[in-house]
């Protein structure tokens, strides 16, 4: 009994360790440049500040919208990538008309779509009070931002998103639902919320694995630059 009690000791302290210690490869992680003020050199660039090569309306038709100054503003329609991705890193730039006009959901509103499904809203929430899954920042309708972290009307602000897709199995069930990481101006404001299903205005119905990004149209002429996606 003690010879079989010591080598399951020692078969335990054996499966503690593999558990235990933390997982990594001897592979290098690769090498990409990430220089002050410039994109990441792995990044896909979706919108320079020159042209809407990698746009179109959302009917396929090409973009109305303005390019002017290094910057596109909303105009006469919504516009999708003609692209799609999975899993994602997507930085962008925006601002809300100056001096602001409006108020609650009618002032400075825009949106962007991962997937064309979920939206990240964009809107003028700097002293503009709106219902709160409603406001800059919030996954529209199904959370709230964290904290309020909008600038002034007129005034440059980021948001940097991650985003995992759902998994689905072979008989296309979903296994993990699809997450959003947003930071609006460096501020952490959603913390890898798990997404409830398509939000409202979304141009697909149905969840899949890749999907394009849209960014939406709301009558306001919402300004955007500086856009770029890293695949995942």
């Amino acid at each position: 009994m003690r010879k079989n009690a010591g080598i399951l000791s020692a078969i335990s302290l054996v499966l503690f360790i593999m558990i235990s210690s933390p997982c990594f490869t001897e592979e290098e992680p690769r090498v990409i440049s990430a220089l002050e003020g410039q994109i990441p050199s792995d990044a896909i660039i979706l919108f320079d500040g020159k042209d809407l090569s990698e746009w179109t309306e959302t009917d396929g038709k090409p973009s109305k919208w303005i390019v002017s100054n290094g910057t596109m503003t909303v105009n006469d329609g919504g516009i999708v990538t003609k692209k799609e991705f999975g899993d994602m890193q997507l930085h962008l730039e925006f601002a809300t008309p100056a001096p602001a006009k409006g108020e609650g959901q009618d002032r400075g509103n825009s949106g962007v779509y991962i997937h064309g499904m979920y939206e990240v809203q964009v809107l003028d929430s700097y002293g503009n009070k709106t219902y709160i899954d409603g406001m800059c920042g919030a996954v529209y309708q199904q959370y709230p931002p964290l904290v309020n972290a909008s600038r002034p009307p007129g005034k440059w602000q980021v948001y940097d998103i991650i985003f995992r897709a759902p998994v689905f199995d072979k008989k296309g069930g979903m296994t993990e639902k699809p997450t959003l990481t947003v930071l609006h101006n460096g501020v952490l404001i959603q913390n890898n919320v798990e997404i409830n299903g398509p939000t409202a205005g979304a141009i697909r119905e149905n969840e899949s694995p890749a999907g394009p990004i849209v960014m939406q149209d709301h009558s306001h002429p919402v300004k955007y630059r500086n856009i770029w996606i890293r695949e995942l």
